[in-house]
């Protein structure tokens, strides 16, 4: 982390500020909405204690229905300037390593005070919009209030009961709570099609999740779709296409996340062609999202691979700053013009930098940020993501590298994730580990198939070599 500059402990200064920081729900304020009241709920993973977002949702007479996401307001006891937030800027993102996390914000912070906790009163920024049956968005609107966690969820409990394979969770066994989860979800499905139907790609991207007995690092396990992940993905895909709407009507600056057309577009022509499938010349988003689409579903066993390669010749998003008087571009992969990062405040600079717009423009004041201080940011931001993930790969490859290290010279089943000047690089299907191809790799392209053999492993470096 600190070769990358990412500081993974928190000063002094910093450590102080949180331990006296009270939290927001102690502080009742008569300018913010009381919707303590509502069924929220939060649905995360079984590990997570920075809890950012809740939902709620109502079924409206005409069919539509109104969908609630409450983020955590942080800014209230991390503001602009302080000693918390110096900090934040500097590392702009939680990293999230196999055996450790390393938050942006003190624990203190994000586990507690500014977490969205079960039976816990919090002060939040509330994203309201409207999902007709269809899946298109209606009115909506953006406004604090006091919200109450009435059911803290997790993932795996609430795919398990979505998809029959489980009981409702103990945790939902609320007032209400069962109705909640599947409008949540229906609503969700709804906004997925919907989606899609504008060319969002849809891929399956096949991690792995490194798994310990106690403090021993014991296997990896694929991670399997997920429809309570999608149904949070899909409810802050809107919410955060809500506020970067809500921005630029009112006038205020944004930071946008952006994901370009394709650079390596006769790549991916290229990949299609050989399963004869025809792509237009340029970048097309419906026409990938097509045949993403008919890949798999006739052959779902080979998707994660060609979805991995896809991914690689999509390319890296990264942060841009809009005004109402520019057109930043859209996300190529999401199939969307409108869109912030606003819903995990919690984890990422970004969100907490567009809280402060946000909440700068309900209070009727200015900006409290520069076009020239926000363009800095989204370019550090995009820069930290990149390290942050760099160091995340790195660590998860010396799990890889200890786990394999005993299976020197055996051969492996594999795809070519990953070719440029920088190397050629291959992920093996069983396990799904990731190396780089250090003997053979001439002629190789993203997307072929080949058959490696291990050369080689460094667990220190996190380096898995390959050889064709």
């Amino acid at each position: 982390m600190r070769e990358r500059g990412l500081e993974p402990d928190f000063p002094p200064e910093a450590l102080a500020q949180a331990a006296a920081v009270a939290p927001s729900g102690d502080r009742l304020d008569a300018h913010v909405r009381d919707l303590r009241t509502l069924p929220w709920c939060s649905i995360d993973n079984d590990d997570s204690k920075d809890l950012d977002q809740l939902s709620a949702a109502e079924r409206l007479p005409d069919g539509r229905v109104r969908v609630l996401v409450a983020i955590a307001d942080v800014d209230v006891a991390a503001a602009k300037g302080s000693p918390i937030d110096r900090h934040a800027a500097v590392n702009t993102t939680s990293v999230y390593t196999p055996a450790r996390v390393f938050p942006m914000l003190p624990p203190r912070l994000s586990n507690d005070v500014t977490s969205l906790n079960a039976d816990a009163d919090r002060l939040s920024i509330v994203i309201e919009f409207v999902v007709a049956p269809d899946g298109t968005l209606g009115e909506d609107d953006v406004y604090g209030a006091y919200v109450r966690n009435r059911a803290h969820l997790v993932y795996d409990d609430v795919d398990a009961y979505l998809a029959g394979r489980g009981p409702l969770p103990d945790a939902a066994r609320v007032d209400g709570m069962r109705d909640q989860i599947e409008l949540q979800d229906g609503t969700a499905q709804a906004l997925s099609r919907h989606r899609h139907e504008m060319g969002a790609l849809d891929f399956d991207i096949a991690e792995t999740r490194v798994r310990f007995e106690g403090d021993t690092l014991d296997r990896l396990e694929p991670e399997l779709p997920n429809r309570a992940k999608a149904l949070i993905e899909n409810l802050m895909i809107a919410a955060n296409g809500v506020v970067a709407r809500f921005l630029d009507r009112r006038g205020s600056p944004s930071i946008r996340r952006v994901v370009h057309e394709p650079a390596r577009w006769d790549r991916i022509v290229a990949i299609a062609s050989g399963f004869g499938y025809r792509l237009p010349p340029t970048p097309d988003v419906r026409a990938l999202s097509a045949f993403l689409q008919e890949r798999r579903r006739t052959r779902p066993a080979d998707f994660p691979e060609l979805s991995h390669a896809i991914i690689r010749l999509v390319g890296a998003g990264e942060y841009l700053v809009d005004t109402p008087q520019t057109d930043a571009p859209g996300h190529f992969a999401l199939a969307v013009k409108d869109y912030t990062h606003s819903t995990a405040p919690n984890r990422r600079y970004t969100d907490l930098l567009t809280q402060r717009l946000v909440k700068a423009v309900l209070r009727g004041e200015p900006s409290p940020y520069s076009l020239d201080e926000l363009t800095g940011f989204a370019r550090l931001c995009t820069q930290r993501e990149d390290d942050a993930n760099r160091v995340e790969r790195q660590v998860r490859k010396s799990a890889a590298a200890m786990l394999v290290a005993n299976r020197i010279g055996q051969q492996f089943d594999a795809v070519v994730t990953g070719a440029s000047s920088k190397g050629t690089y291959v992920r093996t299907f069983a396990p799904h580990i990731e190396g780089r191809v250090v003997h053979g790799e001439r002629g190789l392209d993203v997307g072929d198939r080949v058959t490696v053999r291990l050369a080689g492993v460094d667990v220190q470096r996190g380096f898995i070599d390959f050889a064709v």
